[in-house]
């Protein structure tokens, strides 16, 4: 399989399977207000560890995307897609949009 065509596809699953669970968490009463939200991430000590992971992660891929100065101004998409859509998407969907544009892309 094509490297585009595999972090295509991890893209897809990355927007599918979390938003599967975000609106169930949503049609049960979820919400995204701060305190209800972060009551229920931080829930227990793995729901914490996994929270924790994802927005370090999460930081971290935003400032990675904001020193890659070679992808031109048109990388700051994957910022906003990071949080208000999720990491597991937005990663590689810059990886994918990376590697078709050729600037210091791996192929």
């Amino acid at each position: 399989m094509k490297p585009r065509h595999l972090l295509a596809a991890i893209a897809v699953v990355g927007l599918l399977l979390p938003w599967f669970y975000n609106l169930q968490y949503f049609a049960h009463g979820g919400s995204v207000l701060p305190g209800v939200f972060f009551q229920h991430a931080f829930a227990n000590p793995l729901a914490t560890a996994i929270t924790f992971d994802v927005y370090l992660a999460a930081i971290a891929f935003s400032v990675g995307v904001g020193m890659d100065r070679a992808a031109g101004g048109l990388r700051w998409w994957a910022i906003p897609l990071t949080f208000l859509v999720g990491l597991s998407f937005a990663l590689p969907g810059y990886l994918w949009w990376r590697l078709g544009r050729g600037a210091g892309a791996v192929r």
